[in-house]
């Protein structure tokens, strides 16, 4: 099963593929050393997406999107970036977790005064849920907004918080006596103020930082929804977010793979081509099942998604499933490519150091089994 030859897709989105694949070419490959160099991804990368259309697509044509409401547009373009090896710029999440918070529950006037921006790529968009002592219980959290009348005030801090350096939008859970709250911090509000870029064991390209909000006044109209329903959004959009994180480690395990066919096909030990050996052979064909097993499970997903009847459940096990087959995939396929496999120049070793962080976010693979067992009755 190649990534792009698969039942799920008609010929608009082949079409699509070609231009996104292009867009990767001319303007990700050439720039990815610099980004992991730098620790982050270019402003300009951000806008040249949104100039080609690539930016929440799915957002209607009156705010600036191109009215794409079908996610598979959006798991083409996370496929293709793992395709290249690029795990830092986080369209995914600009596009398919974050921005559909804009889209469902943002006012009119919300809507126009944000998602264009969104669209083109002068807003980048970040969600800061994770504190230091909560992270997948969203319940524990402490940073809290007080009515003050005609504004909010905020306070607390967030940590690890992706695109936390280039965000110019960003989604803030807090708490309040009515519940826990959504609402809209925006580059240059007084008193929020950015950590360092984190030093990370992965996805070195993208800017992930602390968040502190020291006494931030936030305008009435940057709420978002109800007061007191962030709870119910956060969950009413986590199974979508679940599914991008599967998305993205499939697209890594076609990457791992066909970097490592390659390499065993090259490759020669004792007079030998590896591949031909009795082990490597069986291996790569076990892995190959998987991914077509993983691949075709989490089709069926997406097109449930555009249904509108994908459940958390389902999203929960394509999320634990998807990650752990990664983990093992780019693990066994570091041992393929021995010593090299070890080296940051091989971009297996970046792969495998980049798969760690996909059981733990999005909510952790135990938590992900511990939905599924309650959905059990169990």
């Amino acid at each position: 099963m190649s990534i792009e030859n698969r039942s799920i897709f008609e010929e608009e989105h082949h079409v699509f593929r070609d231009s996104f694949r292009r867009f990767c070419d001319e303007e990700v490959t050439p720039y990815t050393e610099d980004w992991i160099e730098d620790g982050i991804v270019s402003r300009e990368a951000w806008l040249k997406a949104g100039e080609n259309g690539f930016l929440a697509p799915f957002v209607d044509e009156e705010y600036g999107g191109l009215g794409l409401k079908d996610f598979r547009y959006s798991m083409i373009m996370i496929e293709e970036l793992a395709m290249v090896g690029e795990s830092g710029f986080a369209i995914g999440l600009h596009n398919d977790v974050i921005a559909p918070y804009l889209d469902s529950y943002a006012t009119d006037e919300q809507k126009r005064r944000w998602l264009p921006k969104v669209c083109s790529g002068e807003a980048i968009l970040a969600v800061a849920m994770t504190e230091p002592d909560a992270g997948s219980d969203l319940q524990a959290i402490k940073t809290r907004i007080e009515d003050k009348g005609d504004h909010y005030l905020l306070n607390g801090s967030k940590v690890y918080i992706s695109n936390g350096i280039l965000a110019d939008i960003v989604i803030v859970a807090a708490k309040s006596d009515e519940g826990i709250n959504l609402i809209v911090v925006e580059r240059g509000m007084e008193g929020f103020v950015r950590g360092r870029n984190l030093q990370k064991m992965g996805l070195k390209s993208q800017d992930t930082a602390e968040l502190f909000f020291e006494n931030v006044k936030v305008p009435k109209n940057n709420l978002l929804g109800e007061l007191g329903q962030g709870f119910v959004y956060l969950m009413q959009k986590l199974a979508q977010e679940r599914i991008v994180c599967a998305a993205g480690a499939m697209g890594s395990c076609h990457f791992a793979f066909e970097e490592t066919l390659d390499f065993v096909k090259e490759r020669s030990a004792f007079g030998t081509q590896i591949g031909k050996f009795q082990n490597t052979r069986f291996k790569m064909a076990e892995m190959h099942t998987e991914i077509m097993i993983g691949q075709t499970f989490l089709d069926s997903l997406v097109v449930k998604l555009n249904e509108g009847t994908l459940t958390a459940d389902d999203a929960a096990a394509a999320k634990w499933w998807c990650t752990d087959l990664q983990g093992r995939v780019v693990d066994q396929c570091v041992q393929f490519h021995g010593g090299a496999g070890y080296m940051w120049e091989y971009p297996i070793a970046r792969a495998y150091v980049d798969a760690r962080i996909t059981p733990i976010f999005a909510g952790t693979n135990e938590i992900m089994k511990e939905i599924i067992g309650r959905g059990l009755g169990l």
